[in-house]
């Protein structure tokens, strides 16, 4: 980050403090808008990230990570929890910022090719979108292009069809209106979008960074120190070591969200994204043409992002539900059985080079220099999913103990 510069005068303009943006479901959107030919897929963004951070890759780099992306694996995250809940006769699929719907279809796949397991539950999809033009985007990756999507712009469900396997599929822009129901919530490179208050900590105590006009520039912006609190701060721990803090007040109203629905109608929710435990301090940052970009030069045009703190997602839960994780992308892989995919896919090939090109792609999604500690995986779940349906058992009884939660411990293969 730039230097901070402490408000000597502070203008009138700026007196008025800045207040936590609370949540309105505004920001379930995947970032602007993007070109029409330009098919932004998890893949992609994956893709996008590793070059900004590490440069440009080679094509054979590229096709390493396209073999060995690991995305369909979600899909049999969610089906583990639902069979180690008891197979449930029915479960919505609520995905929120789904991008171009890409990995919602990807989830989608793997459903139909384990359909025998699913073949006696109702299955529905939910996205929660407010880019109308991304949800035409969804809808065309999706859908059944013989089913013709209905449409009602001022209701809560604004568009609904069916997916290309007869699954109801359905639109809202607030997650508040998703109806109550056991549910699985995915969000996949969603949390590190979502604005951030920053908080230095000064001998008077901490200060929020604010941005303001360059006194000496009148068309330059810098960063500042608030000269006294502002109500924001209320988001920091009274124990807070750090010097430096992010927080994300709409991450926390949406944690809030899923909690108190996964408490209360079953299910779970599994958020894939960068970031960190409660351990980093300053992760705002601006990209542009795949290079680090200043966030206060030409606002608009990179994209900006902070990395998610976990800790802060555990906290805003309110131990109404449990949390696993964050745990680091090659442990997660690892769990759900990415030994087991590479292994069918070196049986499936002949040709030498292709098998070293997967075995280097396997590579550099688990090595720690790569992304295997970049990517984190959180889960929130239910409590008696963790420790069975009742916390006390007389001696008189036994009960079985829950099943093991794929992917944060051994998944095991049958």
């Amino acid at each position: 980050m730039s230097v901070l510069v402490r408000a000597g005068v502070w203008p009138l303009r700026a007196a008025r403090a800045v207040i936590p943006c609370f949540w309105r479901g505004k920001y379930f959107s995947s970032g602007k808008e993007p070109a029409e030919n330009n098919l932004v897929t998890p893949m992609l963004r994956h893709l996008i990230y590793k070059i900004k951070s590490t440069g440009p890759i080679t094509v054979a780099e590229y096709m390493k990570e396209v073999l060995t992306n690991p995305a369909k694996l979600l899909g049999i995250w969610f089906i583990s929890e639902w069979i180690a809940t008891g197979k449930t006769a029915a479960f919505q699929l609520v995905e929120l910022g789904p991008g171009r719907g890409t990995l919602s279809g990807d989830i989608l796949r793997v459903f139909s090719q384990l359909g025998s397991v699913l073949k006696n539950c109702d299955i529905s999809v939910h996205l929660v979108e407010v880019s109308q033009k991304l949800s035409e985007i969804q809808a065309l990756t999706l859908t059944e292009e013989k089913v013709p999507l209905e449409r009602d712009a001022g209701a809560p469900v604004y568009m609904k069809g069916a997916t290309k396997s007869g699954i109801p599929i359905s639109w809202y822009r607030d997650l508040q209106d998703i109806p109550k129901g056991f549910s699985f919530y995915l969000a996949h490179e969603f949390f590190d979008v979502l604005p951030v208050h920053k908080f230095q900590k000064t001998p008077h105590g901490w200060r929020e960074v604010l941005i303001d006009i360059d006194p000496h520039v009148s068309d330059k912006l810098r960063f500042v120190l608030a000269p006294c609190a502002t109500p924001a701060e209320a988001f920091i721990q009274c124990d807070e070591t750090r010097d430096h803090v992010e927080v994300c007040p709409d991450a926390g109203v949406i944690i809030q969200e899923l909690s108190e629905r996964i408490a209360v109608t079953g299910g779970a929710a599994l958020i894939a994204d960068y970031g960190h435990d409660g351990t980093k301090t300053d992760t705002f940052r601006g990209f542009c043409g795949h290079k680090l970009h200043d966030v206060l030069i030409a606002p608009g045009t990179a994209d900006l992002t902070a990395d998610v703190d976990f800790s802060y997602l555990r906290r805003m839960a309110q131990g109404k539900v449990a949390s696993l994780g964050p745990i680091q992308q090659q442990t997660f892989l690892k769990n759900m059985g990415i030994d087991v995919r590479l292994k069918v896919l070196l049986d499936k090939s002949d040709e030498p080079s292709l098998r070293q090109q997967l075995l280097q792609g396997y590579d550099m999604l688990m090595n720690p220099k790569e992304m295997g500690e970049r990517f984190n995986f959180f889960a929130l779940l239910p409590h008696q999913r963790l420790h069975g349906r009742n916390h006390q058992i007389n001696a008189l009884q036994s009960e079985p103990s829950p099943s093991p939660v794929a992917g944060f411990s051994e998944l095991v293969w049958r």
